[in-house]
């Protein structure tokens, strides 16, 4: 391929790897031409408690949905596409987030330019942000997911905003970069808590609904709840954070 070109999700998710060599032999069902994402998330619960979930970490770095824009730069003779999510912003690459998609899951663009968001035509608030990512609770975590079926706690945050029309940044350590910082005693509900071990980046976001308490995604094994920071939670509270175009 001597140069970018758009394509478009064609299958209703499709994940986006690390590289062509990451999908293993569970991963089957959501690599082939016709991908099973529920299929998959079953094959990957199949063998025991969370083992092959856990295994996503460094395998998978997010997904993408029908009719989401891709632009591809690289394409290999045994189906593989490279290039980068448009609507995912990352530190990965100023374009977008980057990585390996199934050729069979992508569609050229008859237009060559990567679309605008489409949002509802409601004023997008802090309560609705709440509301929308509310209908997630009890969706299993899925390391890298973001489908809905299967989310993280980045994705949580990306997929809410993006229903209203705001894109903010795929991974919580980008958002909490991205975003305009509040004092952690002035969160309001809509606004993001973020968490971090000593000395380390940010490795978990959930969304405020209360002093101290989170809508969020909170690890392999767990599903999305709305709960009050528990002690553990609060020696790793680090930040907060609001999402500019939520109109208060």
């Amino acid at each position: 391929m001597t140069e970018s070109q758009l394509f478009l999700v064609r299958v209703p998710v499709s994940p986006v790897w690390v590289s062509p060599r990451s999908p293993g032999a569970v991963d089957a069902p959501v690599t082939a031409d016709v991908p099973d994402h529920p299929g998959w998330l079953a094959a990957l619960d199949a063998s025991g408690p969370e083992a092959d979930r856990l295994s996503l970490h460094g395998r998978l770095d997010t997904e993408l949905v029908e009719g989401e824009p891709f632009v591809v730069d690289d394409q290999t003779d045994d189906g593989w596409s490279h290039g980068y999510a448009a609507w995912q912003p990352s530190a990965k690459d100023e374009r977008g987030y980057p990585g390996w998609v199934r050729t069979a899951h992508l569609e050229r663009a008859e237009r060559q330019e990567v679309p605008p968001l489409r949002s509802p035509r409601i004023v997008p608030r802090p309560e609705l942000f709440l509301q929308r990512a509310q209908e997630y609770a009890g969706t299993k975590y899925l390391w890298g997911g973001s489908a809905p079926d299967a989310v993280d706690c980045s994705s949580l945050v990306h997929n809410s905003a993006r229903w209203l029309g705001i894109v903010v940044p795929r991974d919580a350590d980008d958002q909490a970069d991205a975003l305009s910082a509040v004092p952690v005693d002035d969160a309001q509900p809509g606004d993001l808590y973020f968490f971090a071990q000593p000395g380390k980046r940010i490795h978990h976001v959930g969304i405020v609904t209360g002093p101290r308490r989170m809508l969020h995604a909170p690890e392999t094994g767990a599903t999305v709840v709305e709960e009050a920071l528990s002690p553990e939670r609060m020696t790793t509270l680090v930040a907060a954070a609001r999402i500019p175009g939520l109109m208060r």
